[in-house]
């Protein structure tokens, strides 16, 4: 039960924090990019928690917010991107963690976000061209990749002095 509530909490704080990303005027150019900022509770969800637990908020948490905005195009997106992200994200850590820190492993994962929705976008307007936008966002992506993972390793080190059992 206590691990359901967790993962609960979780979800709350990432569909908060992305109804707050939503918010925020960024001074970025590029059409699609964002801070990521969901993505702490993600990559902080794969630390705390075996796969399953880490996959279920990485797809419950689009859910919710195309519930919360309404907005059913951008769910494909989001779900695209949070899941291809996910994968991405455990595999790197458990497998690869020996040659990537979590800030490596953030990076990754806003790559993969990044890759995935381009080939929605791809698949969508049938235009193979948008691909060579990714380059644009796979180097925005590195920015917050970093962002999120030194944020999200700042806040797992500050659990385990808690000596928190989440």
């Amino acid at each position: 039960m206590r691990r359901l509530i967790s993962m609960a909490v979780l979800v709350a704080l990432a569909l908060a924090l992305s109804v707050l990303e939503m918010s925020l005027p960024l001074p970025f150019v590029a059409p699609g990019a964002k801070l990521g900022l969901s993505n702490i509770v993600l990559l902080l969800a794969i630390v705390l928690f075996p796969f399953r637990e880490a996959f279920m908020i990485a797809v419950i948490k689009p859910f919710v917010l195309m519930l919360v905005t309404g907005s059913v195009t951008s769910l494909i997106y989001s779900m695209a991107g949070s899941i291809l992200s996910c994968l991405v994200m455990v595999f790197a850590y458990r497998y690869l963690s020996h040659w990537f820190s979590l800030t490596g492993v953030s990076v990754l994962g806003s790559v993969a976000h990044n890759f995935a929705q381009i080939t929605v976008a791809a698949l969508i307007l049938n235009n193979f061209w948008m691909y060579g936008y990714l380059p644009l966002l796979v180097l925005i992506g590195i920015g917050t990749g970093i962002f999120v993972g030194l944020t999200t390793e700042y806040l797992t080190n500050h659990l385990r002095r808690l000596k928190l059992n989440l």
